[in-house]
């Protein structure tokens, strides 16, 4: 089902808004459009369990002997991110509790407290009586527990649960209160009694309280979903289960970790730019899904993933609805199939006629079949059928980049030097200076083996424990190539601040010592001195054995390192102390991987055109994805599978046109680093 070649296509579906005349012709226009997977009953609960202990599955029976009549397979849901009425007028110590105390109603999704008693032996009931109905009906292809986990509370039910958490984590309250630094401003705890949540105070809370607070929501979220998968599973241990992952720096979920407990990473991803920053978010978003995978097969890097949700004809940005240009939906896709997906699944097959999301993106949008969107639907099923022997392989990356969610979390506290420290961001600017040059990009977490690798960039990894700085530094002293940014190093994974000047833990193998930090504001940058600017940030760096590579040019600062690069053992740092403009940061990215032995996945590629080359058991495949409304030329050679031509010399795409082409056997080798680390 889920192995090389079996691409998936298709999206949430929503039968039950809908009378049965309807479920004949959507099962009619997905045939049409060669959809082979749909995700049923995400927001059914109330349809599926009207009252405590009653059950009414007649409908979901006709709709998945419907749709397995058909040869479409299904993603049957748990429906626990969304209780019916009656549990909630049942159980009201479930609902969720904001930090300000104000106890949250039923009238929308997501009510509930993860940490509720009732509410989980709830979600365990309507999970078990799915899974003994439906284990073995032939649709079910896969098991989709809940949605979007990320829900928070502060009812006493979390109180409980986060004191028996920070137990289990840290020992004793001696322990605790030397990570929350509790002595500042008198918070010194004597008995557990004494710790709740993170609730609305006077001012600042307390940075290590916070940090752990969302650990503790990771983990909790995390004990919630295996509960429900360990019923399904042990129902039918053939079929997979997964949850899809929600992206956003409001989420208290740590997904690279819980990689391991799903049986397959699955991630909603909504660009919210117009411009091309949306191909570039999409980039990101499924090189860390790939990244995140790996967690859960042993280091894999060709691990499968899935992109669960995606909106096919809009962009929500600033609080309105951008209509996709034609052929972008195709281009996306093919960005996410790319890069490792399995498949493609929007939200929603249906546009529905009523509730809060009635004007969300569809496959069949209000205005019906007869439409451009649906359309290019049918033309993607089409594609994603003759692309399907590309679905293999490891995708090339010759680079690196560090991502950590509980940096995140840190630099999201609002004492903080300036309010935009972002990790999220960093790795965001770092990956787009490196996707606008060319060069594939892996996602690694602090201790990922790095053989692989030519320059490991650390973006913004402000948390570094003393394991992750030795695997830092173990793996420049052995030859690696190391760039890493502002704020990174700087506190220990508790957050409390590394004390001897900064980067704390990464001052030896940068070979620099930053005294004093600069946030600049909003508008404001700092000129340099090889012409670019810097702006978010500067610092006052003094060198300690490194040398400067470019330097401020004006203000307080001016004559002082911004760049510098530093020989470590048998390999090089470099260190970046502002955020340079675009075009430096694209500079300065390339001359790094370029100086450590990376090169781009297709050097003739022109701007704007996107090239991703997957890697199979002797074969290779480049994908070409021409973003601009121009014709473009790629050098190239091989079979388009999209039209079946053969390519001698030249892909020639359309503007907003794509090609995937199955390259000859010279095309496309690559040689591995030199370099042996671990």
């Amino acid at each position: 089902m889920w192995g090389a070649g079996a691409l998936r296509y298709g999206g949430d579906y929503n039968p039950e808004q809908w009378p049965a005349e309807v479920w004949r012709e959507d099962v009619a226009l997905m045939r049409r459009a060669r959809v082979n997977l749909v995700t049923v009953g995400v927001f059914a609960w109330s349809r599926l369990e009207p009252e405590p202990g009653r059950y009414t599955f007649d409908w979901l029976d006709q709709v998945l002997d419907l749709l397995h009549d058909n040869g479409i397979g299904v993603a049957l849901a748990t429906p626990t991110a969304s209780p019916p009425p009656w549990f909630s007028l049942a159980h009201p110590d479930a609902l969720p509790v904001t930090a300000d105390g104000v106890r949250l109603h039923h009238g929308s999704r997501d009510t509930y407290c993860a940490a509720a008693p009732a509410y989980r032996a709830a979600a365990r009931a309507i999970a078990a009586a799915l899974a003994e109905r439906y284990a073995h009906h032939p649709a079910l292809a896969l098991w989709h527990v809940h949605n979007e986990y990320g829900t928070t509370c502060h009812c006493a039910h979390a109180a409980r649960a986060f004191r028996r958490w920070l137990a289990e984590r840290h020992g004793d309250l001696d322990a605790l209160n030397a990570a929350w630094a509790t002595s500042f401003w008198g918070q010194h705890y004597t008995d557990w009694a004494q710790v709740d949540t993170p609730r609305a105070t006077q001012y600042l809370a307390n940075p290590g309280h916070l940090l752990d607070f969302r650990r503790f929501w990771s983990d909790t979220l995390l004990a919630a979903y295996a509960e429900q998968r360990d019923l399904l599973r042990a129902a039918n241990p053939a079929v997979p289960v997964t949850t899809n992952y929600v992206l956003g720096d409001w989420v208290p979920v740590d997904h690279a970790r819980w990689a391991a407990e799903v049986d397959m990473v699955a991630i909603d991803h909504y660009p919210d730019a117009v411009d091309d920053g949306a191909e570039e978010q999409s980039a990101l978003a499924a090189d860390l899904a790939r990244g995140w995978a790996r967690h859960g097969a042993g280091g894999d890097r060709s691990a499968p993933w899935l992109l669960m949700e995606s909106a096919p004809n809009q962009i929500h940005t600033g609080g309105r609805m951008h209509a996709k240009e034609p052929g972008r939906m195709a281009r996306h896709s093919l960005s996410h199939v790319a890069r490792g997906s399995r498949g493609v699944m929007f939200f929603q097959w249906r546009a529905p006629a009523g509730g809060a999301e009635r004007f969300h993106s569809a496959l069949v949008p209000h205005a019906g079949p007869d439409t451009r969107v649906f359309r290019e639907a049918v033309d993607l099923g089409a594609m994603l059928e003759r692309i399907s022997e590309a679905n293999e392989g490891t995708v090339d990356a010759d680079v690196a980049i560090a991502w950590d969610a509980a940096s995140g979390w840190a630099l999201g506290h609002p004492g903080m030097p300036s309010p935009h420290l972002d990790h999220r961001d960093e790795v965001a600017a770092a990956h787009r200076a490196l996707w606008r040059a060319g060069f594939g990009c892996d996602v690694v977490l602090p201790g990922d083996r790095l053989d692989a690798y030519r320059l490991l960039v650390l973006p913004a990894l402000y948390l570094a424990s003393d394991a992750t700085a030795d695997w830092v530094s173990g793996y420049v002293r052995e030859g690696g190539h190391l760039l890493v940014t502002w704020l990174s190093g700087v506190a220990d994974e508790h957050a409390r601040v590394r004390l001897g000047g900064h980067p704390g833990a990464l001052r030896d193998v940068l070979g620099v010592r930053v005294e004093e930090f600069h946030p600049l504001a909003d508008a404001q940058t700092v000129p340099l001195s090889g012409g670019g600017t810097g702006r978010l940030w500067a610092e006052t760096v003094r060198l300690a054995g490194a040398q400067p590579m470019d330097t401020y040019a004006d203000g307080v600062l001016a004559g002082l390192p911004a760049v510098t690069r530093h020989r470590f053992g048998a390999g090089t740092a470099w260190y970046l102390s502002t955020r340079p403009d675009d075009a430096t940061y694209r500079r300065l990215l390339s001359d790094a991987a370029r100086a450590a032995g990376a090169s781009p996945v297709c050097p003739t590629a022109p701007a704007g055109v996107e090239a991703v080359r997957r890697r199979g058991a002797g074969a290779s495949w480049l994908f070409l994805l021409n973003h601009t409304d121009r014709p473009q030329r790629v050098p190239a050679a091989g079979v388009d599978l999209l039209t079946g031509a053969t390519v001698d010399a030249q892909v020639h795409l359309p503007g907003g046109g794509a090609a995937v082409l199955r390259e000859s056997d010279a095309a496309g080798r690559r040689g591995a680093p030199d370099r042996a680390d671990g």
